[in-house]
């Protein structure tokens, strides 16, 4: 058995090493070893790249969904082709992301023929950021958007009890010359990872984030919750867009609406079992080949106008630093070593 250990004087530890103790960790959990790598491999990423809420944080929450059984760590997802540029996943209550993965050479072959990849996903589960399914489809010149719902944290004003997901959309595009621009926001005023890491934390967080018991508005974390609600941002337009994702990623995949997620019969299961729908294009089939060179003017343009921060910008910092440094040990991340 791999043993691992940290010098109690360190203040970084090797991604690689993050990622074999994250990769142990979850198969002694149940998962496979193939879906504990590409998990490992994923919440280190998070964590390099300052995306805390998603990163170590989540470990515990993957550890004891899949010892109460409310997740296949095994699962082989089913792929079936059913258009030109439609394919059709069934994850087989296993994670999201081995299941898109599998996928791949499907999805290359449809966008080298026709130049699009719609790509439904059902009877799986996302625990984690959504920028990692969307950056490397930027990185090899395509355009790609996703989104994905969960279970019901989200109160728009108004109704009795939570209704939505947090249901979070993803965008990348490549940028000529530079990163790809990769965005990737909740819907709601907060994540409920960086909501539960405020908690955790003894912080108040601002009016506005979430409404409390007897509908009021709340600074307090716990009571958000545990007796109402988050929610959406912006009103009643992200409460809109919250509705589209639940029409996209659930009803158009034949996943569970987020307000259908039922997890109270597997103690310890925090995973949501949804839906996802990815959508992978070529802008070079629009008929323009200055695509990435026209993005990269326009980010040129934004930042000389005073726009000092973009999507991306300080993952990309972030991990040019670990690059030269190693991960920053975090309290978290030294208990994972001990």
């Amino acid at each position: 058995m791999m043993t691992f250990a940290l010098d109690p004087n360190a203040t970084h530890v090797p991604f690689d090493l993050l990622v074999l103790r994250l990769r142990s960790l979850l198969e002694e959990a149940g998962a496979s070893e193939e879906v504990a790598a590409i998990l490992a491999r994923n919440c280190a990423a998070c964590e390099r790249d300052g995306t805390f809420s998603h990163g170590v944080f989540r470990i515990p929450g993957y550890l004891s969904t899949l010892r109460s059984g409310w997740v296949d760590g095994h699962a082989q997802p089913q792929i079936a082709r059913v258009g030109a540029s439609y394919l059709r996943i069934d994850a087989m209550n296993g994670f999201a992301q081995p299941a898109l993965e599998a996928a791949c050479e499907d999805i290359r072959a449809m966008i080298g023929e026709s130049g699009a990849a719609i790509v439904a996903l059902r009877n799986s589960h996302h625990f984690s950021a959504l920028w990692p399914d969307v950056e490397p489809w930027a990185d090899a010149g395509l355009v790609a958007l996703t989104m994905v719902t969960g279970g019901p944290a989200v109160m728009p004003r108004g109704v009795a009890r939570p209704v939505f997901g947090t249901n979070p959309i993803a965008f990348a595009t490549p940028v000529e010359g530079g990163m790809p621009i990769a965005m990737d926001f909740a819907t709601s005023s907060m994540s409920q990872g960086d909501l539960r890491i405020a908690r955790d934390e003894g912080r108040r967080v601002p009016l506005g984030t979430g409404i409390g018991r007897q509908g009021r508005d709340t600074e307090d974390p716990a009571e958000i919750l545990d007796e109402g609600g988050i929610l959406p941002f912006g009103g009643h337009k992200g409460a809109l867009l919250s509705l589209m994702v639940e029409l996209l990623a659930s009803a158009l995949t034949g996943g569970p609406f987020s307000h259908e997620v039922d997890m109270s019969s597997a103690p310890g299961a925090e995973i949501p079992r949804t839906g996802q729908l990815l959508i992978v294009l070529d802008p070079q089939r629009g008929g323009n080949d200055r695509f990435g060179g026209r993005v990269a003017g326009l980010v040129q343009m934004l930042r000389d106008m005073g726009m000092a921060r973009l999507p991306g910008d300080h993952r990309y910092q972030r991990r040019a630093k670990a690059a030269a440094q190693g991960v920053p040990i975090t309290p978290a991340i030294r208990a994972l070593f001990i």
